[in-house]
């Protein structure tokens, strides 16, 4: 396993306070706490800790916006605006990309070409697809006629998870606003920066005030607990921790708030025989490894048909010790810090806990050697272990990867669909038939075929079983972030 040391990127001290009603505030409280580089396990800077009276304000701030000028833009206004919004994000592309490493330890590279450019794309494709949005109409012979309208859910509570802060957050907020509604941000306490940028970003392009808010803060008897049981907040749209799902879940319904959750998953990763063997590797290392294995979407369950069981391991193991761990800032870095040290600790018990399941590490599973500071971590690939083992069952979130052998073609379906997570699997085969009835058969929100991570922002996305509720994108958005009232005019 490769590994660099290089000086990490000296910064200054970067303080994030709470956005409500267009003014940057702190608590009234006065409590902070720190914000940590998981890469140097140094202190970066201080937080507000925001709570109930936070919330309130903001939440107040947001319900008066509603019927404020953001309620007389026109549609052509609105999504001037957006636009406006993802431009401004591309012009601090380098500063936005910067900020997201130091939040999660994530390599700048990858903050640069991934990240900020989709975040600044969410905003541009809701404005685009804002001026398709339409509703149904039906005529009842020549008795009646019935239409629909759209009118905004309202203020929405955006709880924002801290693998992908910015991209996420916009994956949330763009649709939100394109609808008309106004916003209560709580960003993960862990990644507090650029959703701070964000709002500045936000009110410089036109928003008015109280349309977006931003309170920081933790989730239990803090800020998140009292945004998901605040009476005035009409829906929560949630991405991370399965949980964490179930907790906000049972605080909604308190008021029977709308619900949109993308929570956790231990996707399959299915490769058949026939597939390109070079092309799956190659893709599997980013659906393992990207992000430090800490996306949703990541294929952590590697299924390989027998036949090619022996080639592929011996390759993939082979291109995972090429991979470089490092310092996020150090352009030949591919594996950058997990998160934090809490986080660390928890994916290393997992490593432990498939030792004494029985499974053999191939590469990785420890701390590289030379990365004494932050929270680092060999990519890992385990094998030996059967479908029974927690490290199979359960969500590691980080750069983990189980490798088991199959026969048939039914027995890696059933395997693929032993889990009580559906959020997505990848599928790798040439056999045009097998991809359409496997793909057909896979209980998962989205299923790739010969591909990872490619999204067209028109399709639903979300998971089944635990792993969410709903679907978002394209029309799928709106759905959530609209009522429809039909109306019935009698001829």
């Amino acid at each position: 396993m490769k590994t660099e040391v290089v000086a990490s990127e000296k910064v200054k001290a970067f303080d994030c306070q709470h956005f409500i009603n267009g003014r940057f505030l702190p608590s009234q409280s006065g409590k902070m706490f720190q914000n940590i580089n998981p890469a140097t396990g140094e202190v970066i800077g201080t937080v507000c800790e925001g709570g109930k009276e936070e919330i309130d304000l903001a939440v107040a701030a947001a319900k008066r916006a509603l019927s404020g000028p953001w309620k007389r833009m026109t549609t052509g206004e609105r999504i001037a605006v957006l636009r406006r919004i993802g431009d401004l994000i591309l012009e601090r592309k380098e500063e936005l990309a910067r900020l997201e490493s130091l939040d999660t330890g994530k390599p700048y590279s990858l903050s640069l070409t991934l990240d900020i450019p989709r975040a600044a794309y969410n905003f541009h494709f809701f404005a685009d697809y804002l001026r398709s949005v339409g509703t149904e109409a039906y005529q009842t012979d020549e008795v009646a006629i019935n239409y629909s309208i759209r009118r905004p859910v309202g203020v929405v509570g955006l709880i924002n998870p801290w693998n992908l802060p910015l991209l996420l957050l916009t994956w949330k907020l763009a649709p939100c606003l394109a609808a008309g509604n106004t916003a209560v941000i709580k960003p993960a306490e862990w990644t507090p920066l650029t959703a701070t940028v964000l709002a500045e970003i936000c009110k410089e392009a036109g928003v008015p005030d109280g349309v977006v808010n931003v309170v920081h803060g933790f989730g239990p008897d803090s800020a998140g607990a009292a945004l998901t049981e605040h009476p005035d907040v009409d829906a929560i749209t949630f991405t991370g921790e399965t949980t964490t799902g179930k907790v906000i879940m049972a605080a909604a319904a308190k008021s029977l708030k709308k619900l949109s959750y993308e929570l956790g998953g231990k996707n399959p990763n299915i490769i058949f025989a026939d597939a390109d063997l070079d092309e799956a590797i190659e893709t599997t290392l980013k659906s393992s490894f990207m992000n430090q294995g800490e996306v949703c979407l990541c294929g952590s369950r590697i299924y390989v048909e027998r036949p090619l069981y022996e080639q592929f391991l011996q390759k993939f193991v082979a291109k995972t010790k090429e991979l470089v761990v490092g310092d996020p800032f150090d352009p030949r870095t591919n594996v950058g810090a997990l998160i934090s040290e809490e986080h660390y600790e928890r994916v290393m018990s997992y490593i432990e806990l498939a030792k004494e399941e029985g499974g053999r590490i191939l590469t990785g599973g420890k701390r590289p050697d030379g990365l004494d500071q932050g929270y680092y971590l060999e990519p890992t690939i385990i094998v030996g272990v059967n479908r029974n083992c927690r490290i199979v069952r359960e969500e590691v979130f980080g750069p983990v990867v189980t490798v088991m052998p199959f026969d048939e073609e039914e027995e890696v379906i059933a395997q693929a669909n032993d889990t009580h997570y559906g959020l997505s699997a990848t599928i790798w085969t040439n056999d045009l038939r097998r991809a359409h009835r496997v793909a057909a058969r896979i209980e998962a929100g989205i299923v790739w075929v010969n591909t990872w991570f490619l999204r067209d922002l028109r399709t639903p996305f979300g998971g089944m079983k635990q792993s969410g509720i709903g679907r978002e994108g394209g029309m799928h958005s709106f759905e959530f972030y609209t009522e429809l009232t039909n109306i019935c005019i009698k001829l």
